[in-house]
């Protein structure tokens, strides 16, 4: 047995100038899921994240660490910049975090909220149903909901997941293996108000288990979800419920503290090494035979960009010139309402019903979008970011009625949030910076992004309707925001190597092989070709099963 630097007991050692099979970079939602597939199938697979293996005893409710110090997620202070700008006129200015992702074993599933709703058929080809958008590379999916079913359906199974088949969703070919999360008092508001307003609100689906499964506990409600890994494992993260499968069939070996830098090719133009920092800085090379990048939607297009090279002068796979661009974040609203009795908003999970009645909104509205509506706290549900943030409906921000105020809004208040639509636009991109670089010299991530007009009229839309919905849940007080101006940034990072029929329009094909290199893939969100209505995991973790899945049939036939 050989031990990684995190203290993970990996089953097997590969030599780096031997090539495995499979060298799969980034752990993540997709990640995971890939290396599971693959080595349980009898492929040899060398799995490399730049974070480190946390346990489920290393979570803990340190507010500080997570919100201030990123525990999680690296920054500029850590040694990775980023810069942010609206338009490709403007200076690039350096950011704390535009392009948000974590940095471990898991990824962005070990801390994210576990909300997971599937996209619908409507979302992969809404473009023909719609109609183009000027200005937009606004297009229909290679593939359709109903192939994409069976792996929605994996999803539920293998991760781990709890709901309840509400009156707007897709059709399905199994029911959720766990019931519903019991609902929270706040959310009583929600699915009451939704009632009166003619709406039809049912339980949020969710990647947290509400009931024993798979050999993992149930929920034990601690409030400390979005944004915290969990401390018991009821989260369905990839870290928890795929990594180990990876590990134990012994095909499998874990890197951690691996920072990769480059993807060589051979002179066919093969990707045949993956070049990568350890912790301390020592370069290594991985031999491979495909390579398969699951390092998210920023991480990805960096990689391609950086492995450029006299065949490839753009960028690895990148002849289409889309490597990095059609960046989409989704949109967001929120509304604050403070009652006159405890709502305990901040207690379970963030979210446990949704309405979805304008997933799709009406085009004689004047604007292309749609969404959902669910039940949060408005600070995640914690006390310290609650105390630390002006107040939603004003006051002094010290003091005595400072803390009364305190006091008593935290467990009387609750948010109803919008999540909505990102149109594919190619001046939203992610590319490298050309004056900043990260520890390792790589040149830092620079995002462009300004929201469309449509998606920020669809955002308004969400949020007078959630100012609707709080009144009639019959709050005393309420405010609430969208961003009118535009996004500063997302953990949403979609669309910079979507897919395609079309190798001119399109980085990979509709099985997320790069068109331009036959034995590499991209498996993560930047595949998306529309964003869905805001959460996003769920259909990338069924596209990574459905991508496995096809990368094992190919190699088994030869064709990798």
């Amino acid at each position: 047995m050989a031990e990684s630097t995190s203290g993970a007991v990996n089953a097997v050692t590969f030599p780096t100038r031997t090539a495995v099979d499979f060298v799969i970079v980034g752990s993540g939602a997709a990640g995971g899921i890939v290396a599971k597939e693959l080595s349980t199938a009898g492929f040899s697979v060398v799995l490399l994240e730049q974070g480190p293996h946390l346990q489920a005893a290393d979570f803990k409710h340190d507010e500080w660490g997570y919100d201030v110090n990123h525990d999680l997620t690296w920054n500029a202070r850590k040694g990775h910049p980023q810069t942010f700008r609206k338009s490709e006129n403007e200076r690039a200015v350096p950011v704390e975090q535009a392009l948000g992702y974590a940095h471990n074993v898991g990824g962005s599933s070990v801390h994210f909220s576990g909300n997971f709703w599937r996209f619908r058929p409507i979302d992969f080809m809404e473009a023909s149903v719609r109609g183009t958008i000027a200005g937009t590379n606004f297009a229909d999916w290679p593939i359709t909901y109903d192939e994409l079913e069976p792996y929605y359906t994996k999803v539920d199974w293998e991760i781990g997941v709890s709901g309840l088949q509400g009156p707007w969703d897709p059709p399905r070919s199994r029911e959720y293996p766990c019931p519903p999360m019991p609902i929270k008092g706040s959310d009583v508001l929600l699915e009451r108000a939704a009632r009166q307003l003619g709406l039809n609100p049912y339980p949020a689906p969710v990647a947290i288990l509400s009931q024993p499964y798979n050999g993992r506990p149930a929920c034990i409600h601690c409030g400390f979800c979005n944004g915290f890994g969990c401390e018991v494992n009821a989260k369905s993260s990839s870290m928890i419920a795929m990594i180990p499968l990876a590990l134990a069939s012994g095909n499998c070996e874990l890197r951690t503290g691996c920072t990769v830098s480059k993807v060589n090719t051979d002179e066919s133009g093969r990707a045949n090494e993956v070049v990568y920092w350890e912790a301390d800085g020592t370069i290594q090379a991985q031999l491979a035979k495909a390579v398969v990048l699951c390092a998210n939607g920023a991480e990805t297009p960096r990689l391609l960009l950086l492995s450029e090279s006299d065949r490839f002068p753009d960028g690895l796979a990148n002849s289409s010139g889309m490597v990095g661009k059609n960046l989409m974040f989704n949109g967001y609203s929120s509304v604050a309402g403070l009652f006159a009795e405890p709502v305990n908003a901040y207690k379970s999970i963030p979210a446990t019903r949704v309405v979805h009645d304008y997933y799709q909104l009406d085009p004689a509205l004047g604007f292309y979008g749609g969404g959902g509506i669910d039940g949060r706290h408005p600070t995640r549900g914690t006390p310290m970011e609650f105390a630390l943030g002006s107040s939603w409906f004003g006051g002094p921000t010290w003091g005595s009625e400072y803390k009364r105020n305190l006091q008593m809004e935290f467990s009387h208040i609750a948010a109803f949030d919008g999540h909505t639509t990102s149109l594919p636009l190619a001046s939203n991109n992610v590319t490298l910076d050309p004056d900043l670089q990260d520890r390792w010299g790589r040149p830092a991530l620079r995002c462009t992004y300004m929201d469309h007009p449509d998606d920020i009229a669809t955002m308004k839309f969400f949020y007078e309707l959630s100012m609707e919905l709080m009144s009639a849940a019959g709050a005393i007080k309420q405010a609430g925001f969208y961003p009118q101006n535009g996004q500063n940034g997302n953990v949403h990072l979609l669309g910079t190597c979507r897919m395609g029929n079309d190798p001119a329009t399109s980085v990979v094909d509709k099985f997320n092989r790069a068109h331009d290199v036959p034995n590499l893939f991209m498996v993560d969100g930047s595949s998306l070709v529309t964003s869905g209505r805001g959460q996003p995991t769920m259909t990338i973790m069924a596209l990574a099963f459905r991508a496995a899945d096809n990368i094992i049939q190919a190699a088994r036939r030869g064709e990798i």
